[in-house]
């Protein structure tokens, strides 16, 4: 019997099997997800349920939304995400503006609420809507009670001396909703109103988190009687136990559309799409609610449970996502507040 010709491969195609087999996760099919939820259960959540949807892997970094839209600025000529999930729309609004984003409008767009469309429209397809907030503030009831703290109905409430030192509020150079707050009282208020409210606020905020979740962290153990919050922050610990109320102040108050969009100059283009209509499915919007996150889901399918409210049932201001998400304005507000406000001494 004869034996077979060896047959020899190139060398050039043993180096380019070698080559695809170093290639990293990403270039393989899965997806970098970047996450702005406080929530570590709900970016896990969101990636689990895409891939047991698709079958991609994702892994997940999370970060506040302030600093990840630095990370992302960061990486623009090497971006390593592909989905920036969560945070409210003025930092998302600002990304679009500086070249950030992909423009993709999903079919799911249509089937969500007018209030969550409006980002997409803003954005010129560049931003998704997929969880409404509302400004707020959240209190501790025990604390009320062992204090005899008077419960603040307005703003204004909070400059009174009796709450020296009991306050915690967010850093808005590095918290989304923190700067949600800050965008709220230029609005409500007027820029230099706002700025002299802030500077009385000052004495008696006992720190600035650099988290959104940080205050109602401190609220809930008890550590502060009041801090900022979104409603849903306030919900979420009101069904877990804690003695825990929410206050919408009377002057007004705006809200946040929680939001999701692929990173410019993705390696995964393809999954990224598939990820952005997925997580405004049903399925996928829903998924907050199944963690604890009481956040309002923007597709109009998604059934509402009882501790949610509908935006419509809310009295916001008309907050304006085009000016505050303005790159220029927010660089303004952020400096005026941190020579203005943060660097006051106590």
């Amino acid at each position: 019997m004869s034996t077979p010709a060896i047959r020899r491969i190139p060398a050039v195609c043993v180096a380019l099997v070698l080559a695809a087999l170093a290639l990293p996760a990403a270039a393989q099919g899965a997806l970098n997800l970047y996450c702005s939820s406080p929530s570590t259960a709900w970016c896990q959540a969101m990636a689990t349920g895409f891939e047991k949807a698709t079958g991609t892997k994702v892994a997940v970094v999370q970060k506040a939304t302030g600093e990840m839209l630095a990370q992302i600025t960061s990486e623009r000529q090497n971006p390593r995400g592909d989905i920036w999930w969560a945070g409210p729309a003025d930092s998302f609004i600002q990304a679009a503006a500086e070249g950030l984003l992909e423009t993709y409008r999903s079919p799911r767009v249509a089937d969500l609420y007018p209030w969550a469309r409006r980002v997409s429209d803003i954005s010129k397809d560049r931003v998704s809507g997929i969880y409404g907030g509302i400004l707020t503030l959240g209190y501790n009831t025990d604390l009320a009670k062992k204090k005899g703290y008077p419960i603040p109905a307005c703003w204004r409430d909070l400059t009174r001396p009796v709450y020296k030192g009991d306050i915690m509020l967010g850093n808005p150079t590095a918290s989304g909703t923190a700067y949600l707050m800050l965008a709220t009282l230029v609005q409500v208020m007027g820029e230099d109103p706002a700025f002299t409210y802030m500077a009385q606020l000052h004495p008696n905020v006992v720190s600035y988190a650099r988290s959104g979740i940080g205050p109602m962290t401190a609220v809930k153990n008890g550590e502060i009687f009041i801090g900022s919050s979104v409603l849903h922050g306030v919900i979420n610990e009101i069904v877990r136990g804690f003695p825990v109320l929410p206050v919408l102040p009377c002057e007004g108050v705006g809200y946040e559309i929680g939001s999701m969009a692929i990173i410019k100059g993705t390696h995964n283009l393809d999954a990224a799409k598939k990820f952005v209509d997925w997580a405004l499915s049903p399925e996928g919007n829903a998924l907050g609610l199944t963690v604890g996150e009481y956040a309002i889901p923007t597709n109009m399918a998604v059934p509402l449970p009882p501790q949610v409210p509908k935006m419509t049932d809310i009295k916001v201001i008309d907050y304006d996502f085009v000016r505050f998400g303005d790159p220029a304005t927010r660089k303004h507000l952020l400096e005026r507040w941190e020579k203005e406000v943060y660097a006051l001494p106590h």
